[in-house]
């Protein structure tokens, strides 16, 4: 396989090469992009070293079978057609195309067989908060049909890139340090603090991170589901997680809940109260799955439930889930 890497020098282009090396995805040659301030940089990869190219609209392309892109929605915008022309699967991490209708957009545990339909030679990678919701809703959903969602997401400083979690690292230094606290990734200081906003607002004065998870979730799971979300950054560093309460048309059971999720692909339940046993960002960074547990009956709704969720943002909510669509087109020879 021929794969490219676009945004290789970004917190998700270098968690690209990790998951592509551990899951020892077929990699023929490799080729790695970015922007004038990234190119020439080199990265190893399975004892060769790969200097990245400068991103150009030219015929780099060329016989590429995959081409992972994170280099953020303008540059996918303005690139897809340079990357695709030669018949390369993009397969996009911004939220350039998502919800195109002429895009699928894919999470393989949920709905992986979308990705064969590809008018444009583009998959979409979902937001990462709505990745790790859909992985835990989808054998739910199997139980009894989701109508109503409502989640509060608790998401971690790498949600917004590699900087970010170096700025968040540096702030601690400075408090320890009694030095002024550098403020310039974040609207205000993330150390010590939750910030409810990610991204910006809209007219109904949700952010468009809150609306991603709406019409996100919809599109993945085929579904009329409404969720009302808030989300909020916090101070971990690499793991997000969510507070996820649900309704369903039938009552369930904690316990045939718990049995689903134990059973879903993607997916460790860690729920036992008792012991305290429950996912923390503190365990679940540089995991594969989406960790589940607090699951337990909604004492305000008789169809309802609640449970949390942690698992690792730049994995499973980015550069995991893209590599595991690129294995699902490779088994299903859609890959060249």
């Amino acid at each position: 396989m021929n794969i490219a890497i676009v945004g290789a020098s970004g917190a998700v282009g270098q968690e690209f090469l990790r998951v592509l090396d551990e899951r020892n995805f077929p990699v023929d040659n490799l080729l790695l992009f970015g922007s004038a301030r990234s190119m020439g940089r080199k990265y190893s990869f399975r004892g060769r070293e790969y200097e990245v190219r400068l991103l150009q609209h030219n015929d780099d392309f060329k016989g590429v079978d995959i081409a992972f892109t994170s280099a953020g929605a303008s540059a996918s915008r303005e690139f897809a057609e340079t990357i695709t022309k030669h018949g390369a699967v993009m397969i996009d991490n911004s939220s350039a195309f998502r919800m195109d209708d002429d895009v699928p957009l894919i999470v393989p545990e949920c709905n992986a067989a979308d990705a064969l339909v590809r008018p444009r030679g583009i998959i979409a990678n979902p937001n990462c908060t709505t990745i790790m919701m859909v992985v835990v809703l989808k054998p739910i959903e199997a139980l009894s049909h989701i109508t109503r969602i409502r989640v509060a997401s608790y998401q971690s400083a790498s949600g917004a890139g590699a900087q970010a979690m170096a700025e968040l690292e540096r702030q601690y230094r400075d408090i320890a340090e009694g030095k002024p606290v550098t403020v310039e990734k974040f609207a205000f200081q993330l150390a010590y603090n939750v910030i409810p906003q990610i991204d910006v607002f809209t007219d109904n004065d949700y952010t468009k991170e809150e609306m991603k998870m709406f019409n996100e979730t919809r599109k993945i799971l085929h579904s009329d589901v409404k969720c009302s979300a808030t989300c909020v950054r916090i101070s971990a560093l690499r793991s997000h997680s969510e507070s996820v309460w649900i309704e369903t048309e039938r009552p369930l059971e904690v316990q045939e809940v718990r049995e689903a999720l134990s059973a879903a692909p993607g997916v460790t339940l860690l729920d036992d109260p008792a012991s305290m046993t429950y996912p923390m960002p503190l365990f679940t960074g540089g995991k594969d799955d989406v960790y589940v547990g607090r699951i337990r009956k909604d004492l305000s709704c008789e169809n309802g439930m609640t449970l949390w969720l942690s698992g690792d943002q730049i994995k499973k909510g980015a550069a995991l889930n893209a590599v595991q669509i690129a294995e699902y087109l490779i088994e299903n020879k859609q890959s060249c």
